[in-house]
């Protein structure tokens, strides 16, 4: 699973012109599945978001994370994620997983995060989606579940 991350003052996502999800303080996600991921890799991956420390404490160091300040998250599906671009003009997405396989594990992965205590509001899996932001800081971070010890 690939994760963009990014520390949020607020956020929301909009379906056809109607609110579908929205958050104040916290991390929007956008998150994309790969065809090989397990739900092992959603459940590392939600862990490691809900604890990274990307949010400051008092001396304003990045030291707190999102389950800390209690903020929530946004999650978003995102298969775009895992675009190849190496030839041509146009994007080929043959690593992102087909929609049957990507559905459950990032079903998994939001409800890891809720196992974890923290807030979630979400996307509509597979809808064309408007994402409004206002980054905080800006923090954007990418992750990779690949990469993750």
């Amino acid at each position: 699973m690939r994760a963009v991350i990014q520390r949020v003052s607020e956020a929301s996502v909009s379906v056809q012109g109607k609110i579908v999800g929205a958050i104040d303080e916290g991390l929007l996600v956008l998150l994309g599945v790969w065809q090989m991921d397990t739900p092992e890799d959603a459940t590392q991956l939600a862990r490691k978001i809900v604890h990274l420390r990307v949010f400051d404490d008092a001396e304003g160091k990045l030291n707190r994370s999102v389950l800390e300040v209690r903020g929530a998250l946004l999650v978003i599906s995102q298969f775009t994620l895992y675009a190849d671009c190496r030839r041509g003009r146009r994007p080929s997405f043959v690593d992102a997983a087909r929609p049957e396989v990507a559905k459950p594990l990032y079903e998994a992965f939001i409800e890891e995060v809720r196992r974890q205590g923290v807030a979630i509001q979400t996307g509509e899996f597979q809808a064309l989606m408007d994402v409004a932001l206002v980054n905080r800081g800006p923090v954007t971070i990418t992750l990779d579940s690949q990469q993750l010890a």
